[in-house]
């Protein structure tokens, strides 16, 4: 038996924002490298310092292994995952995958060891009681055990009967920060990634979540869905609406990932709930709601205060305000009809985007998490 303890290995540190953002790799690309190296230590009893994989578009990472341990017709390896300069909540723990024999003629099955979650809902892409490993990451470590394989015992080698168990020590607390108990992944993180490859601040993972809430929605038959940008406006709006968890998501910014799954993969109602400056970003067209992405058209919020009565000497200064909210403020006793506006103003963007199938509301909060527009 051969045995390392484990030794920190910390990602590549960020870099500063003037800095070309690193990509990184999936939790399914560090997975599938942990698998191979495993998989060759079972084979040959030795494990290689590095290990390199082929992804889906051709590239070739090469990964260090940060812990590894063979024994009686077991082995596993550890690589510390790394998201670049994305901000995943998965950057910087351990992916670690034991293999060994499984039953004959099975092929290669999956299960989930410490930190990775269990599908327990349907509309997901597996049934449940699955471990929640995706399709796309199953394949990845699939292949990679496949050359192997190949590279052991040439073109003529067979597809090898082994059980694959990946562990994420800390996953659990990790998925705090995630929506997987929303989405009925109990117990952990998921192992994602299509490509293989983590493109910085993408987001890809939270639209991935959206789309898959969606999914699950759809599967539990719940006739009406809430979306909202944030925790304070789900809160507000769900003390209203009162429905299960499972038919709320976590929208963030994301309004265009949101409603261009819908368009597609329609629900009965659709309820969108924000904060007001998301809502008039949303308004005016915008898909992305991020600060960073979008921007207030403050001449065009001055029309619409124009249109709930505003007075020739507020509309100067709201041309001129810095943000919504100040907007807002300087309305006055029109507020409540700016805000209402907007809603209805959202509501068409929304319903634009959808192209039928689906009623949709717009509430607006403030940050008190009042509500003070709203359109149906």
């Amino acid at each position: 038996m051969t045995d390392t303890p484990p030794t920190p290995h910390p990602p590549t540190p960020r870099k500063p924002a003037n800095s070309a953002l690193r990509k990184g790799w999936t939790t399914g690309a560090c997975a599938a490298a942990a698998a191979a190296a495993a998989y060759r230590a079972l084979r040959t009893g030795a494990f290689q310092d590095r290990v390199t994989i082929q992804l889906p578009r051709g590239e070739t990472p090469s990964f260090e292994l940060t812990t590894h341990k063979r024994g009686d017709g077991f082995a596993h390896a550890g690589i510390i995952k790394d998201a670049g300069d994305d901000p995943d909540v998965t950057h910087g723990l351990e992916i670690i995958v034991d293999v060994r024999p499984g039953p004959l003629d099975d092929g290669i099955s999956f299960a989930a060891g410490e930190g990775v979650g269990t599908i327990t809902l349907m509309g997901l892409p597996l049934p449940p009681g699955e471990p929640a490993i995706n399709p796309g990451p199953r394949q990845q470590i699939t292949d990679a055990l496949h050359r192997v394989a190949y590279d052991l015992d040439g073109a003529d080698a067979g597809v090898p009967d082994l059980k694959v168990t990946i562990s994420i020590p800390g996953g659990l607390e990790a998925s705090k920060k995630t929506m997987n108990s929303r989405l009925g992944i109990i117990g952990g993180l998921s192992v994602l990634g299509t490509t293989g490859i983590v493109v910085p601040f993408s987001c890809s993972s939270w639209i991935h979540s959206i789309h898959r809430g969606i999914d699950v929605a759809r599967a539990q038959n719940f006739p009406h869905v809430l979306a909202a940008t944030g925790r304070t406006s789900e809160d507000a709006a769900n003390t209203a609406l009162k429905l299960p968890d499972e038919a709320l998501i976590d929208m963030g910014d994301f309004a265009g990932g949101l409603l261009k799954y819908v368009r597609t993969h329609p629900v009965e109602r659709l309820t969108i709930a924000g904060g007001f400056a998301k809502m008039v970003k949303m308004a005016q067209g915008a898909m992305d709601l991020h600060s960073s992405r979008s921007q207030v058209n403050f001449k065009k919020l001055a029309d619409a205060l124009a249109q709930c009565g505003g007075d020739a000497e507020t509309l100067p200064a709201a041309r001129q305000a810095n943000t919504a909210m100040h907007v807002l403020i300087l309305a006055n006793e029109h507020a409540p009809a700016l805000a209402a506006l907007i809603a209805r103003q959202a509501r068409e963007v929304a319903l634009a985007t959808l192209a039928g199938g689906t009623d949709v509301d717009v509430w607006v909060f403030d940050r008190d998490g009042k509500r003070i527009g709203d359109a149906s």
